[in-house]
């Protein structure tokens, strides 16, 4: 994720970074205004057209076709953008049960089981957070014995809801204690659950080609309809219009999954070592 002060907003007009897609459409910009100029010259210079008529009244369909496309594109990056903050939401609230469970272990078991949980719960963040990638990566197993092949974060879910069931059979948690830890252990699952849903349930197949036919119909016609008012200034001006609408779509499509590596994605791995850090505090 690139932190940024949002405050130094002129700055921003003359940097470029990993995530400006200007570097990943340049090629298709010159391509596009290669075409509409050939376009241009076609119908003024080579076959030396009157000004049509017809093609100014095909102007107006245009614009209007032009903003109902600003209109889903919107919708787009809006819903793409509501899944990003509702993956950073679920990985606040894994933060926040990982403390709460740390601070509420500290006063119920002894110090002898801290080395356990104080393991075992940064760990789940770091196998959810490899489980979204669908990477796995080994780590020294000392209180857990992990299977690549199967669920990892549910095997250490369950080794930590084991451990705390064995304290309560030893009488060392009560059941009212146990119902309390129990709540926010049962969350690291609906927090699990929660990711891989925003995870493989990506923007239906169907409005997402509609859209990328939409901008190249759109793009590709614009020569016809802008060639006698503007004449070769609307070879810049179309390369523009296609960086507008083809950036929009690629930065939707981008923050859309937020547990990669993208620049725009959530910052797990600083979230990770936040709750490493602070379970440490509690229970190291």
């Amino acid at each position: 994720m690139v932190y940024y002060n949002p405050k130094e907003w002129f700055s921003f007009i003359f940097k470029l970074n990993k995530a400006d897609t200007l570097r990943e459409l340049l090629p298709l910009i010159i391509a596009v205004s290669a075409y509409a100029g050939a376009v241009i010259y076609l119908l003024i210079d080579f076959w030396h057209l009157p000004d049509s008529s017809l093609l100014k009244k095909v102007s107006f369909v245009h614009q209007t076709v032009g903003f109902v496309l600003s209109l889903l594109l919107a919708f787009r990056i809006n819903s793409a953008y509501d899944r990003w903050w509702e993956g950073r939401k679920v990985w606040g609230s894994l933060t926040n049960s990982s403390r709460n469970l740390a601070i509420k272990l500290k006063f119920l078991i002894g110090e002898e089981e801290w080395a356990f949980f104080n393991y075992l719960i940064p760990l789940y963040a770091r196998v959810l957070r490899n489980h979204l990638r669908d990477i796995y990566i080994p780590e020294e197993q000392a209180f857990v014995v992990i299977d690549a092949e199967k669920h990892v974060p549910n095997q250490v879910a369950s080794a930590i809801i084991g451990r705390v069931y064995g304290l309560n059979k030893q009488g060392i948690i009560n059941p009212e204690q146990l119902f309390s830890v129990t709540a926010e252990i049962t969350s690291f699952t609906d927090i699990c659950g929660a990711c891989e849903r925003i995870r493989k349930t990506p923007i239906p197949f169907s409005y997402n080609v509609f859209i990328k036919k939409f901008i190249f119909t759109y793009i590709m016609t614009l020569p016809f309809t802008w060639a006698f008012e503007m004449k070769y200034l609307a070879i810049p001006i179309i390369g523009f219009v296609l960086f507008v609408f083809a950036s929009i779509e690629l930065l939707a499509e981008e923050i859309e999954d937020p547990f990669g590596y993208d620049a725009n994605d959530l910052p797990l791995d600083n979230i990770c070592e936040n709750i490493q850090k602070h379970v440490g505090e509690i229970l190291g």
